[in-house]
């Protein structure tokens, strides 16, 4: 339908409605002070849009009686910008802000555009009402996006004698303007709540940087994950992403070989402390697949890492609780009857060769005692004991064998705190750890003991000077069939941590090699 028949029809149907054509139009819908205020806020980034390209608009046609509206996208007027002289003609035609240009105001622009969905002039006696023959008014949509729903109207009107169809083409290329800018706007507003949802987040450091390796962005995790001292964290911003070590080569990558890197996984010393990370690092490209951003995420995963070392230590205990029970069965009942045998055979062999195998059998045994220890669940009698107490008597049976192999051993007995525990398993402890102290020290040497308490816990510090480990090994303590002497399992140690956590303690160990070692005891006092 062209605009003349359209003009046509909405004139009759204002003839059929009985609206007199002499008469000014009779606005009969308005929203409240109130309600004009609170739609103003809906649309204070629409407006403001509008009001920034009218103005241009307006400043380009200075001196000429010119008026734009902003209606909403149900027809209510929610601004007036434009010639002051104009705006009080329609002032006197009774228009203001706040009031609905609808059907039953006789033909107008506003509606028509909304009824229609596309641009409208009306010139002169295309008006209904003759009070308006004087006007000539342009109206174009604005959407919120392509071929979405009606955002609003915009409309300019001028004197009859300015009337001219380039107007209405102006008015369509504004409102495209306007349209884009607001597809603009509504885009960096969801980049923004995409940049702060990631940089805000607090699970992953986040750096980006330009195409070249400046630094654009990097949220505080990774400031605290990359940096130690507040001077480069402040600095950071702007500086070369290749300067950061370990990190600077996977952004290297993405940036000269347009390669991702993702899941790498790095151990970084911050403060002499190692940390474990996750690394992700992704080249971005702007639609002609230009490189315009490189992204990069690190996730601490040094407690996931723990937590796995955990749980495989957990593993290895299962297995050594099911293999004890294995080693009860298979290896006990026959070396009984091969140690019985022995015995009964003594006279008729070589009794030098009767000790070494009768030596060998205990060391079996020993052995297999050790594995059911782990093994089986132990009846455990938690009850308050003396610390001091419990470590004399174990000192009291190493004292001669001490000794006899040139050892020294000084014990130093500091202030005490009851402990809650099973003496058995506490005595179990204290014989390991004095037990390897012994055999670290096979040329003589000394051993210092001294109890005290550290908060709530009470401390036992054993100390030797004898061959000392390696980091390697040392790391290693207490895992299962682990042990610095080729004739031993391992599982001594292990025992110690499985009953010193049982009693909700910790066991700290320092070793060098030719310095010696310190195991350090705590267990909560009462």
């Amino acid at each position: 339908m062209t605009d003349n028949h359209i003009i046509i029809e909405t004139n009759e149907r204002c003839r059929r409605l009985g609206l007199d054509p002499h008469a000014l139009p009779v606005f009969n819908k308005r929203y409240s002070a109130e309600e004009l205020t609170a739609r103003r806020s809906q649309y204070k980034e629409v407006i403001e849009v509008i009001t920034y390209f009218v103005n241009k608009f307006l400043s380009a046609i200075s001196g000429d009686p010119f008026f734009v509206a902003i209606n909403d996208n149900e027809g209510y007027i929610l601004e007036f910008k434009g010639d002051s002289t104009i705006i009080e003609t329609v002032r006197q035609l009774g228009l203001a802000e706040g009031l609905q240009m609808n059907e039953e105001l006789g033909t107008n622009a506003v509606d028509l555009c909304l009824r229609y969905r596309r641009p409208v002039q009306l010139l002169g006696d295309d008006h209904y009402h003759k009070s308006l023959h004087r006007l000539a008014c342009y109206t174009a949509p604005f959407h919120s996006e392509d071929n979405g729903p009606i955002l609003g109207t915009l409309s300019i009107m001028t004197a009859a004698e300015f009337a001219h169809s380039h107007w209405l083409a102006l008015l369509c290329t504004i409102v495209d303007s306007i349209e884009r800018e607001l597809l603009l706007r509504r885009q960096n507003t969801h980049l923004h709540i995409l940049n702060q949802v990631l940089l805000e987040t607090k699970y992953y450091g986040v750096i980006v940087t330009d195409a070249h390796g400046r630094i654009m962005e990097m949220n505080e995790n990774g400031k605290a994950m990359l940096f130690t001292d507040d001077q480069h964290r402040e600095r950071c911003i702007g500086s070369s992403v290749f300067a950061i070590n370990r990190i600077g080569t996977y952004f290297e990558e993405a940036i000269i070989h347009h390669e991702a890197c993702i899941g790498e996984e790095l151990t970084l010393w911050l403060n002499e402390s190692p940390r474990t990370y996750m690394l992700d690092v992704v080249p971005i490209y702007d639609g002609d697949h230009r490189l315009i951003r490189v992204a990069g995420s690190l996730r601490d995963m040094t407690d996931m890492k723990t937590a796995e070392e955990l749980l495989r230590n957990t593993e290895k205990l299962v297995f050594a609780g099911q293999l004890a029970v294995n080693i009860a069965h298979e290896i006990r009942n026959p070396m009984t009857t091969v140690q019985g045998m022995l015995q009964l055979s003594s006279k008729a062999i070589n009794p030098t060769h009767y000790s070494l195998m009768m030596s060998e059998l205990e060391r079996i045994n020993a052995i297999v005692s050790e594995f059911l220890i782990l093994g089986r669940p132990q009846a455990e009698q938690f009850k308050k004991e003396s610390c001091r107490a419990l470590l004399q008597e174990v000192v009291s049976i190493f004292e001669l064998q001490f000794e006899m192999n040139g050892i020294t051993m000084n014990v130093e007995l500091g202030q005490e705190l009851m402990i809650y525990c099973d003496s058995n398993q506490i005595k179990q402890v204290f014989l390991n750890i004095l037990k390897n102290a012994l055999e670290a020290l096979p040329f003589g040497g000394s051993v210092d003991i001294v109890t005290d308490f550290v908060d709530s816990y009470q401390r036992i510090r054993f100390t030797d000077n004898g061959v000392g480990m390696t980091e390697e090994v040392l790391q290693r303590i207490g895992d299962p069939f682990i042990s610095t002497r080729p004739d031993a399992n391992g599982l001594g140690m292990m025992m110690v941590n499985k009953i010193i956590t049982a009693h909700n303690g910790r066991m700290v160990i320092a070793s060098k090699i030719g310095d010696g070692t310190t195991v350090e005891v705590f267990l909560p006092g009462e």
